[in-house]
């Protein structure tokens, strides 16, 4: 696995998602081309995602994922937050 952006003083854990790898609910899209490769392809990503928000939140940490698409501003005060909090 591979985060991001790590804070490690705090258990915050960030990734920053493409929308398009992640397939965002909003902006993700489907190849038309060789679609069943790519189906399977992205829907691993999904999985795999999961199984990794699991795995971090299973050790105590806090994950935070950040879509490309998101306002900075609004992505680093949710980060804010997370780390705010996990320092406390």
């Amino acid at each position: 696995m591979t985060v991001d952006i790590v804070f490690p003083s705090a258990d915050v854990a960030v990734f920053v998602d493409g929308c398009f790898w992640h397939r965002c609910p909003e902006h993700g899209t489907m190849p038309k081309a060789n679609a069943a490769w790519w189906r399977k392809k992205l829907e691993a990503n999904v999985e795999r995602d999961r199984r990794t928000d699991q795995a971090l939140r299973d050790r105590g940490w806090t994950v935070i994922r950040v879509w490309e698409h998101e306002s900075v501003t609004d992505a680093a005060e949710r980060i804010e937050q997370a780390v705010t909090a996990g320092r406390r």
